[in-house]
């Protein structure tokens, strides 16, 4: 709370500082804006943290004791390369020896070995198993937990039983997710296929992955806005026309409401629909078509919604890049237009906002940022969507034209190559290591004063408006 204070005041200070060197009442307007914006950006992050706070685990025994788990899995399982996997589970009950047992709340990730996984992937999210192991020794980030209910450690499983398989409707999510991993299994680009259309990581070359974080793109493979424009945008492509933008926007926001739920709990991509589903209200007159106030009210039900999504990493980007490519990015795109190609401007724009609004949070969390991710995502981002693009239609013609499924899978393996290639050249760019997060943030906003101060000075230009000397 004191750093996001200190981090309020500041930002006070410097919106305010355009206001002294301008009369153009729209200057004064948009310093009065930013000023909100960043009250409630400081209120938003401090409600992020306190809400956002892990509920705790409650075990009911001491950790020692306790020879073996049983309860709901929480997510699909994610398979390693040796086979093995880990996932989470919801806990209702620990056992001990001698047949000892209590009831536990709270929620554990769990180590499964090889055998397993096949099966906890059979039966799917939502199903009851019984779990014989230990608890893992306390690592450097792990706390020991006891009867209290203090934090818990990561469970390493010997043996797995399935109890209870998951209901129907869930039996159904798996059976379809099952089916369409099988289907992008052969190929060679299917794994990356796998990691943009369902977030599933397991086959994904571990080489590309690091490639892509090394270019400073990472954020392409984390299911979010970017992939949802792309599922969203072929509706309204097919849908537009026959049933008007209404309709085809309601139908688009059932299709999201089955995807979010056949790709799982994914933080990111949960912002992205709940922003897709506001837009539907705006484009019915339901809500005003402010992209501002959009982000604002679906941070605020994300929060309630899902109150551990205040902690998570991919959350807390998504945000803040998205916030940055509406504010910032909005003010650069005025800066350059016309001074580059437009096709370029935007992209550029864009990216650059991005990057200035999440670099303080990458540069804490990671140690280390990757700027050239900046003007590496310009052909990396629109090749990768092109990439997802034909992944899905090579998924429905499939069903519908097999015949033109290969065709379009060797188009696909052409465009694998070449992203490939693309991406590891990319990553030979070293990334800058930049201790003190205060540091980098007070750079990050000073400079985006800056932006802002410029383009209310280039409003004024426009203007024909003299500004105070």
């Amino acid at each position: 709370m004191v750093v996001c204070g200190i981090l309020l005041s500041l930002t006070q200070v410097l919106a305010a500082a355009p206001a002294w060197f301008f009369t153009e009442p729209r200057c004064h307007r948009l310093c009065r804006e930013m000023r909100v914006y960043s009250i409630a950006l400081a209120m938003g992050f401090s409600l992020g943290l306190a809400a956002g706070a892990p509920h705790p685990v409650r075990l009911g025994l001491p950790v020692e004791k306790i020879s073996g788990l049983y309860g709901a899995l929480q997510d699909d399982p994610r398979g390693f390369n040796d086979g093995r996997g880990m996932g989470y589970l919801g806990l209702q009950g620990v056992m001990g020896a001698g047949g000892l047992r209590a009831s536990a709340a709270g929620k554990i990730l769990v180590f499964f070995p090889a055998g397993a996984i096949p099966r906890l992937k059979e039966f799917g999210r939502a199903s009851e198993v019984y779990i014989e192991g230990a608890f893992l020794a306390p690592g450097i980030s792990e706390k020991k937990t006891d009867a209290s209910g203090n934090q818990a450690r990561a469970f390493r499983a010997g043996s797995v039983h399935i109890t209870l398989p998951a209901p129907g409707l869930e039996q159904f999510r798996t059976s379809l997710r099952m089916n369409l991993v099988e289907r992008l299994a052969t190929p060679a680009w299917g794994g990356l296929a796998l990691a943009l259309l369902l977030g599933v990581r397991d086959t994904l070359d571990t080489d590309l992955a690091e490639a892509y974080r090394k270019a400073g793109c990472s954020h392409v493979l984390a299911l979010s806005g970017l992939h949802l424009a792309m599922v969203s945008s072929m509706i309204a492509f097919f849908l537009r026309k026959p049933l008007g933008l209404q309709l085809a926007a309601m139908m688009g926001a059932l299709f999201i409401i089955g995807y979010i739920y056949l790709v799982g709990d994914l933080p990111s991509l949960h912002r992205a629909a709940i922003m897709y589903l506001l837009g539907t209200l705006a484009v019915m007159g339901a809500l005003p078509r402010q992209p501002a106030s959009l982000l604002g009210m679906s941070f605020l039900i994300q929060i309630v919604v899902q109150r551990e999504s205040g902690h998570t990493i991919s959350c807390i980007l998504s945000y803040l890049a998205l916030g940055g490519i509406l504010f910032i990015g909005e003010a650069l795109h005025d800066l350059i237009r016309g001074k580059i190609p437009e096709v370029l401007a935007q992209g550029l724009a864009a990216s650059l906002g991005a990057f200035i609004a999440t670099v303080a949070v990458v540069s804490w969390c990671f140690g280390m940022v990757r700027p050239v991710g900046i003007i590496a995502g310009l052909l990396i981002v629109p090749l990768t969507t092109l990439f997802m693009a034909g992944a899905m239609a090579v998924l429905a013609l499939d069903v519908l034209a097999p015949c033109l499924a290969g065709p379009v899978g060797m188009i696909l393996s052409l465009l694998y190559d070449g992203l490939e290639q693309m991406v590891s050249l990319a990553a030979l760019v070293p990334g800058i290591s930049i201790p003190g997060m205060v540091l980098v943030l007070t750079a990050s906003l000073g400079v985006s004063i800056l932006i802002m101060f410029l383009r209310m000075r280039q409003t004024v230009l426009r203007s024909n408006l003299v500004p105070f000397n």
